[in-house]
């Protein structure tokens, strides 16, 4: 076989076995990685302040994060670190969420806004949900509740239950979203028991059961009964029942941990916002800004009244909290100062 007929065959073998394996149009090679990433699950982190416990702040977050996952279902994939004090540690945690291929991270409490934004400067093709915070960028959005509605209809609860006419605050930072409660619950309170005087301990930290309940006992020490807490746990609720006074409890329905104590409770719902905010992501119609919800919202709600709460109190609370109401359709409805129907 002479040079030139070999060099002809070689190459009529080449061509052959080159058709085999053609390398697709760069178009079609992006349209099947665009298939593939639309196809594979969005994961989605949480941060958490607190332990994840049966009730308290943490709690309600996680169940919004258990709605998601029922939602949604294969198009997440959810995960979440709790615990998370905040700080070096939250920054650290929230940068990991992110190297692991977060594409979504909720960062749920106030001072976990800094390290958010640091974290977000550095994976810009990340989103970041911040809950209770101020500041926004291209890739972090931050959300809210109007927890002072349900605050103010707590305290009309409390100072129509009230004998002493003193109620005890246990609250763990004067950041705004904390004096916005304090102030809605002594105006509620002072519109049907101008007499009322409201006092507060702080206790330094968002989650220490001890602080809490050593704080709830200085004020029932100091004539106060009936209490109230932003903090975490169910431990001034537990006080409360212990030493035979009531309590008004936050964030979550807390009557199995007081029974006899509780006469209402302030609850959030952050569920639904986890729901439509994560379903934007995955449609590609996400976009930053600041939201703030409310009762209008079903995202702050009055519930869990007590037995032994009268029934025209709890029929007014109850009032005020129904969508026929001008506080949640977002009408004002003033009587003496003070929205209440006596």
């Amino acid at each position: 076989m002479n040079k030139k007929r070999l060099i002809l065959i070689s190459a009529l073998i080449a061509s052959v076995l080159g058709c085999g394996r053609q390398e697709p149009p760069p178009q079609a090679a992006k349209k099947a990685e665009a298939a593939t990433a639309a196809a594979a699950p969005l994961k989605v982190g949480f941060v958490y302040v607190s332990p994840v416990g049966e009730a308290g702040w943490t709690a309600q977050h996680d169940a919004g994060r258990r709605q998601l996952e029922s939602a949604l279902g294969d198009r997440v994939r959810v995960t979440y670190v709790d615990k998370v004090p905040e700080g070096a540690d939250a920054e650290r945690v929230i940068r990991d969420l992110a190297s692991q291929g977060n594409k979504l991270i909720f960062t749920t409490s106030f001072g976990f806004m800094a390290p958010t934004l640091k974290v977000a400067s550095e994976f810009p093709d990340t989103i970041f949900e911040h809950a209770t915070g101020y500041k926004t960028a291209s890739n972090v959005a931050n959300y809210n509740i109007r927890f002072y509605e349900g605050r103010y209809l707590g305290g009309i609860v409390a100072g129509r239950m009230t004998k002493t006419n003193t109620l005890g605050y246990v609250a763990a930072f004067p950041i705004p979203e904390v004096l916005q409660g304090i102030n809605a619950y002594t105006l509620g309170a002072r519109s049907v028991n101008p007499k009322v005087q409201v006092r507060v301990i702080w206790t330094g930290s968002w989650y220490d059961p001890g602080r809490e309940r050593d704080a709830a006992m200085t004020l029932i020490g100091q004539g106060a009964d009936v209490l109230t807490h932003h903090t975490d746990s169910t431990a001034v609720v537990a006080a409360a029942e212990e030493k035979g006074v009531r309590a008004v409890a936050y964030h979550s329905d807390m009557a199995k941990f007081g029974p006899n104590a509780q006469i209402a409770a302030v609850t959030h719902h952050w569920g639904d916002y986890y729901v439509r905010r994560t379903r934007e992501v995955l449609d590609g119609k996400w976009a930053t800004g600041s939201v703030w919800m409310g009762m209008g919202d079903g995202a702050v709600r009055i519930e869990g009244l007590g037995k032994n709460v009268p029934q025209d109190v709890a029929d007014a609370v109850l009032y005020f909290a129904s969508e026929e109401a001008s506080f949640v359709t977002g009408q004002t409805l003033c009587v003496n100062g003070g929205m209440t129907p006596w």
